[in-house]
């Protein structure tokens, strides 16, 4: 407590400087000094240094999120934001993979979640893509780094204080849609009479279930119904920002509340909300001409209120209402009844209504002995939990101009901590269940007598659970040195040490990253450059002896525009060749620690005894021991193009990579003799190495047009990544060439070959044999027989297509800007396209018990074989027609309509005789719109919440 104790302080003296800040603005500051403090033009955040916007050799892409703020509001750091750079999809860059980590994300040079920052905290993010851009931070950055820089305190002459509020409403976009009871009955004694077997459901059921003319007794229940979900919920914040300062010292300071509620609108799942409350603070000191530090502090709390659920699976993980819904059939069971329906001369029943506490509005709760426990009882009796999470960060930093030692050296260090804490608090209560037996009085149905499961127990105890505690310390300090020899040769050079090291509890190892770094650039006349940069990287995951790495990049780049063909050009403005190649070295794909060691156990080991009455657990080999396995290499070669034209009508940053990601840690069962493993007792003496090799090609782009009609600033931003993956290298001894991986997409899904439905007993006879167990029977699916073995099986699987893990092969962005007057309009659209998935989920994969969505309508019979869209229902085994293949198969191609904004900046002669400097008031809307040919698959969620568009009204006021 003491070391949080000491960061409030720190914490609390920045923020201190607000009322100060009236002393420190009232001293004058020369104009020189002013001047000092103002860039000669924009920089960007690159690797441990800023460097000018048109000094960026390739590789590098960036977002002033000030900017976008001003026309875009959002909730999230890094929303959408492939609409406006490229070789960003939303999941990766480049579309690089890891199975264990992607990305590096830095929050001002600390590794940080990106949903800790919200946009209204940020300056400025950097996308670091090529392999020459990241080298610097060693090998937990090999798969590219987003930087996020958050905002500063300027120089200004009085405080500023901004401040924007919001409030939105979540609007669902569609639910699933399932049948009701009656049909459901109906279709599952179809299938019943499809498995050879006798109807479950008579006639009179599945009338009275139709009916609905007593849904308590013949329930058909809607997890979508209004009587459970709102038709909208409520999103609100407000921040407020402070800043100023001069030479000696400048400040900024953000405080921000948001209150997200929830869909559900019974129970204890009606007060169900998200809050999160930030408050970030930093300040800038100019000790003197030759140091200046500064020191950054956020704390956030985050509180997530919601009903509590008693159900989990077996292997512990927690059901919720949405999975639920996804599975429990309609006519199991009313989770309410009324008290009205008990029989007067029932008197056992009545006198257990008499000590039920769990009466809501005049109803109990019901269920069957079958469904002791249901979602509803959980949220209307269960309790409620509490998740609390607490993040508190902390960096400083100070540089020294060396100038005294050697013009133009400086010294640079920082240092962080970051603590993370989370745990819930709970109320448990249990409840009781009751089981209706009903008969009929006059022709009514009431019931006669009530059966129960479990206790009604409500202990007033708040439990306490899943508490974790992790911390981040991280550091890192360079020597600079820049210098200009004969006004036309520019040098520059680093020395860089850095590491940083993040304990999670529960977790045994650390995570951790220590580098040295060095960076060499030379530029002529600012004209040609040429940048080497390296790392030496260190990795307590290998074995000693293969720890340690150097990780080379080099980077040429080339200003036409400065050349006497183009200097006088009409046309070009700017016009940037640069190439890069690197190798970098990570152990991000090294899963855990300790691949290197043979592991020995008996957790999965066989029993056996020497005699009947003595039986002992074998101690068996998983993997054996490869002292020589090493890092992970990212070898890539990187052409770029910036440039300008017409006077900066048409700007335009590209990129082309390609990458080769060899040596990834594979146990190869081709190089081993067979008798290395076996499967039963389940055992391996083979060790893992560095085998697989994947190949990555593609190219980015973005390019933005700026022209003024008439009284109108127009603005059109285009954005593309596109990548092609290939397994250049596999461990692998498949029967047949064409099930091959080598050589096909590493994002690649493979798959059946449909040919149809199977339409009578005659087709099955003269078919291949299907050899997935199970009857096959008219209606099912039948496949290629691609091998022509007479059998269908694993065998006759095939390459299908790309399905796009990592991002889509190609996504596209488009950014639109229109300024009249005092308005703005904005609008943003990205589209993902080239990837395929299969309709594998319960939805339409529905077989046995499984709940039956609207797509059985469309089921084979024999009197719709010819239209039939769905094969023939089963309650027995589906292993012949729920498997991948074509017939499932479909494209992920899509574009949304992610953004629509409207703002109105008012007009500063209406706010000159105001305590106002700046006033603007804004609509918007968020995933308004998607155009694919299976949008409403791609709308709809199975087993979670909805997804939603999002309306917003906000306002925004500059004091």
């Amino acid at each position: 407590m003491k070391v949080k104790d000491t960061r409030f302080i720190l914490f609390a003296a920045a923020l201190g400087l607000l009322p100060a800040y009236q002393s420190i603005g009232a001293q004058t500051a020369e104009a020189n000094e002013t001047d000092s403090l103002q860039a000669a033009e924009p920089s960007v955040q690159v690797a441990f240094r800023k460097v000018a916007q048109d000094d960026l050799l390739g590789g590098v892409s960036v977002i002033d999120m000030e900017q976008v703020n001003d026309k875009n509001y959002t909730t999230y750091s890094l929303d959408n934001l492939q609409g406006y750079v490229g070789g960003w999809n939303g999941n990766s860059l480049w579309g690089m993979d890891g199975d264990n980590a992607g990305y590096l994300v830095l929050v001002d040079g600390v590794p940080r979640d990106a949903n800790n920052v919200l946009p209204t905290e940020i300056e400025q993010i950097t996308f670091l893509k090529s392999a020459s851009a990241v080298v610097l931070y060693g090998s937990r950055a090999s798969k590219g780094v987003i930087y996020i820089t958050t905002k500063r305190g300027k120089y200004q002459e009085k405080l500023q204080i901004d401040v924007r509020a919001n409030t939105g409403f979540y609007v669902p976009k569609g639910y699933p849609k399932y049948l009701g009871s009656a049909e459901y009955m109906t279709l599952y004694n179809e299938a019943r009479a499809n498995d050879g077997l006798d109807p479950l459901y008579s006639a009179e059921d599945i009338y009275n279930y139709g009916s609905g003319t007593n849904p308590y007794r013949y329930p058909s229940l809607d997890y979508y119904s209004s009587d459970y979900l709102k038709k909208t919920y409520n999103r609100s914040d407000v921040t407020a920002e402070f800043s100023g300062g001069n030479k000696r010292a400048r400040f900024y300071s953000n405080v921000g509340y948001y209150r997200q509620n929830d869909i559900f609108n019974f129970g204890e799942a009606a007060k169900n909300y998200t809050s999160r409350l930030n408050i970030r603070g930093n300040v800038d000191v100019t000790i003197n001409d030759d140091i200046k530090a500064y020191a950054n502090a956020n704390a956030t709390f985050y509180d997530v209120r919601s009903g509590r659920t008693t159900y989990e699976t077996e292997e512990g993980e927690t059901y919720d209402y949405w999975t639920e819904a996804a599975s429990m059939r309609p006519n199991r069971f009313a989770p309410l009844v009324p008290l009205s329906y008990i029989d007067p001369n029932a008197l056992s029943a009545l006198e257990l209504m008499g000590v039920n506490s769990n009466i809501f509005d005049g109803m109990f709760l019901a269920g069957s002995q079958i469904d002791q426990r249901n979602i509803f009882a959980d949220y209307y009796a269960a309790g409620y939990n509490k998740y609390t999470s607490r993040q508190f960060q902390f960096d400083t930093g100070i540089d020294f101009d060396l100038h005294r030692l050697l013009k133009g050296l400086s010294f640079h260090f920082q240092f962080a901590v970051d603590y993370a804490t989370s745990y819930n608090t709970s109320f448990n209560n249990t409840y009781r269940i009751y089981t209706p037996t009903w008969s009929d009085y006059n022709g009514t149905g009431v019931i006669t007598s009530l059966g129960y499961e479990g206790t009604d127990e409500k202990t007033g105890v708040q439990t306490i659970s899943g508490s974790t505690d992790n911390q981040t310390i991280s550091m890192s300090a360079h020597f600079d040195y820049h210098t200009t020899i004969n006004k036309a040769h520019n040098l520059s050079a680093m020395l860089l040490v850095n590491g940083y090291q993040q304990t999670n509890s529960t977790v045994y190892h650390r995570t951790s990253n220590a580098n040295l770094g060095i960076q060499l650039g030379y530029n002529y006349l600012g004209k040609y450059y040429a940048e080497f940069s390296g790392a030496a990287v260190h990795s307590a995951k290998l074995a000693e002896g293969h720890r340690n790495a150097f990780s080379p990049a080099l980077t040429l780049a080339w200003k036409l525009h400065q050349e006497d063909f183009l200097k006088n050009s009409s046309v070009v403005d700017e016009l940037m060749l640069g190439v890069s190649g690197s190798i970098l070295h990570q152990d991000i794909d090294l899963a855990n620690y300790y691949m290197y060691v043979g592991n020995y156990n008996q957790s999965n080991g066989a029993w056996w005894g020497w005699q009947e009455t003595t039986n002992l657990h074998s101690t068996n080999s998983l993997r054996g021991s490869n002292d020589e396995l090493s890092f992970i290499k990212r070898k890539e070669l990187t052409v770029s193009l910036r440039t300008s034209l017409w006077n900066r009508l048409i700007t335009a940053d590209a990129n082309f990579f390609v990458n080769s990601t060899e040596g990834l840690p594979v146990q190869p069962s081709t190089i081993f003799p067979s008798y290395f493993s076996t499967y039963y007792p389940e055992a391996s003496f083979i060790p893992y190495v560095n085998f697989n090799n994947n190949k990555r090609v593609g190219f980015d782009f973005a390019v933005n047009f700026n022209k003024k009609v008439g009284e109108a600033d127009l603005s059109l931003g285009v954005t593309g990544t596109y990548y092609k993956t290939e397994a250049t290298q596999r461990d692998e001894n498949y029967a047949y060439a064409y099930q091959n991986r080598t050589g096909k997409a590493v994002d690649g899904v493979w798959g059946l070959e449909c040919e149809g439905f199977f339409q009578n007993e005659e087709d099955i006879a003269n078919s291949p044999t299907q050899n997935f167990g199970g009857t096959v029977r008219p209606g099912d699916l039948k496949y290629k027989d691609q091998n022509g073995d007479g059998v269908i099986d694993t065998n006759d699987e095939i390459y299908l297509g790309r399905g796009g893990w990592y991002g889509s092969p190609f996504t596209l962005g488009i950014n639109f800007t229109a300024k009249w007057k005092n308005f703005t309009l904005f609008a943003l659209g990205t589209g993902g396209f080239g990837g395929h998935a299969f309709k594998s989920d319960s939805y339409y994969w529905v077989y046995g018990e499984g709940k039956y969505s609207e797509v059985v309508r469309g089921r084979w019979t024999p009197e719709t074989a010819a239209t039939a869209t769905y094969p023939r229902l089963t309650t027995l085994d589906g292993n012949n027609n729920f498997r991948n293949s074509t017939f499932w198969l479909y494209k992920t191609n899509r574009f949304d309509l992610a953004k629509v904004q409207l703002t109105y900046d008012f007009p500063k002669r209406l706010l000159q005789k105001t305590f106002l400097k700046e006033a603007s008031i804004y609509v918007s809307g968020s995933n308004l719109l998607t155009i694919a040919p299976e949008r409403e698959l791609m709308e709809r969620n199975i087993g979670s919440a909805p997804q939603t568009r999002f309306y917003n009204l906000g306002v925004k006021v500059t004091f």
